[in-house]
């Protein structure tokens, strides 16, 4: 059975389970068989290194609890020891009431918490088995099981099944929609960035940690055969870092990342927000910053606190964090809601005046409505910025695919293809142009293109309806802002 097929049989499997609702919830629960069958494989082979070095490797997982003892226990001859193997409610008890409260209590494992047992601990705190059938739970084991991690080959397969899983929890809508950025966009982003060797880079918001494995593959590309063993081991253990506040989002993003050939990532389960940006010192800083953060949200006062200028916008106080955690001529890539470029209430108008002056905001990237369907109809811009002196000028670029985006026709990198080859040198086009900072008025950095004929009593009806639908985003955006001021001003 090909990889895609057991995959796609596990899903099949996993929908009948009365524990399972969505597309959410099987990718969940495949996310935390996977990497237990990756851990057992992992261990595997560092114990046959060990072995061929004459040294020793002690095992992370006691005996009652490796794979090969409770998942699929083997006989002699390496068939599937019948006799042995757990099904039905014995297999659903013992994960239930054994297994889970085990990997649990590596949280309390505070002596590394770069270890591999502590990422376990914190992948495991808030997880817990959804599948109610232990016959359903046996089957999808037995697949599993026929998954070799040791096999590069069939991890990078198997790394492009789980993107499209991800993929798939995206375009199912709700919640999920916070774990899935378009890899259109990230790999146009990361290859505007440009990754090298030896940087670090950072994601406060990291989801299924996309822009981190875009680039890993951006170096890893195009520095084949040229790293050397200090560089290769710096690209995988002292290179990616990042913080993901929700349970499931940082189990798939640290799943991912794996599946990806990156086996122990510097992925934390913390909200990012909850750090005083005060504290952050040159040290703490980063050479490349890129996230799509969470916008829309409302934090409490006493997180607000952590940030010099308080909104109780969550895309304002990552946008600060992010300013205050690149380095010195650092290069960051944010992705926020056009009501940053356009709304000048205080707190806005604050944060863009020092992004302004203490940062190069060279480059804004106004990005079609309809990228991040079906669980956010917002229209986006991507704000990259270097920590290398004051704004003097922008480049705009504008994306304006030939048909609308929906849910099933998704963005593609070939609509950002354009906006990635003239950016290197901001080149002027029919979808792009520079403005002067003395020409920015009252820190209104909308994505206004002079190219553009807005005279709206010629434009055909759809284009017209078209308008009509982004004035009712904006005055919806101005709305919330509104409420907020509003909400701030009765609790003051």
């Amino acid at each position: 059975m090909e990889l895609q097929q057991k995959i796609d049989r596990i899903t099949d499997i996993l929908r009948r389970d009365d524990g399972i609702s969505g597309a959410m919830h099987y990718t969940e629960q495949i996310s935390w068989i996977l990497f237990l069958k990756f851990l057992n494989d992992f261990e595997e082979e560092k114990e046959g290194e060990a072995l061929l070095n004459n040294t020793r490797y002690d095992r992370i997982i006691t005996d009652e609890f490796r794979w090969n003892q409770w998942a699929c226990p083997k006989t002699e001859d390496g068939k599937t020891d019948v006799k042995n193997s757990k099904t039905g409610s014995d297999l659903t008890q013992f994960v239930n009431t054994k297994l889970f409260p085990y990997l649990k209590g590596f949280k309390f494992d505070l002596a590394d918490l770069k270890s591999v047992k502590y990422k376990i601990g914190n992948i495991f705190e808030f997880m817990d088995n959804r599948i109610a059938s232990g016959h359903t739970l046996r089957e999808v084991l037995d697949i599993i099981d026929s998954l070799n991690f040791q096999s590069k080959d069939e991890l990078f397969e198997l790394s492009h099944v789980y993107e499209n899983l991800l993929q798939g929890m995206g375009s199912d809508g709700g919640n999920s929609g916070e774990f899935y950025t378009p890899r259109a966009v990230i790999r146009a982003i990361v290859e505007v960035l440009q990754p090298k060797p030896g940087q670090t880079m950072y994601d406060g918001a990291t989801g299924s940690c996309g822009f981190l494995i875009e680039g890993f593959d951006y170096i890893k590309n195009n520095h084949r055969n040229k790293l050397s063993t200090g560089q290769w081991k710096f690209l995988h253990e002292e290179t990616f870092f990042g913080n993901e506040k929700t349970p499931l989002a940082y189990i798939m993003g640290v799943m991912n990342m794996i599946l990806h050939g990156i086996e122990s990532p510097n992925i934390y389960k913390q909200n990012t927000l909850t750090a005083n940006i005060r504290d952050i010192q040159e040290k703490d800083r980063y050479d490349l910053i890129a996230a799509n953060p969470p916008f829309g949200g409302k934090e409490k006062p006493q997180i607000q606190q952590n940030f010099p200028i308080q909104s109780n916008a969550t895309e304002l106080l990552f946008l600060q964090h992010f300013m205050k955690s690149l380095k010195k001529s650092g290069k960051a890539a944010i992705v926020v809601p056009e009501g940053v470029l356009f709304q000048t209430g205080s707190a806005f108008k604050n944060v863009k005046e020092e992004l302004l002056s203490n940062f190069n905001v060279h480059t804004i990237l106004s990005l079609p409505a309809g990228v991040f369907l079906p669980y956010s109809g917002v229209k986006t811009n991507v704000l990259f910025f270097d920590r290398t002196g004051a704004t003097t000028e922008i480049w705009y670029y504008e994306c304006n695919p030939e048909q609308k985006l929906t849910k099933n026709k998704p963005i593609q990198y070939d609509h950002l293809q354009q906006f990635v080859e003239l950016s290197a040198n901001r080149g002027l086009s029919s979808n792009s142009w520079v403005v002067k900072i003395a020409d920015i008025i009252d820190t209104d950095l909308s994505a206004k293109n002079p190219n553009t004929n807005n005279d709206i009593d010629h434009l055909p009806p759809l284009e017209i309806m078209a308008h009509i639908k982004k004035n009712d985003v904006v005055i919806a955006q101005l709305m919330e802002e509104v409420e907020q001021i509003l909400e701030e001003g009765y609790n003051g």
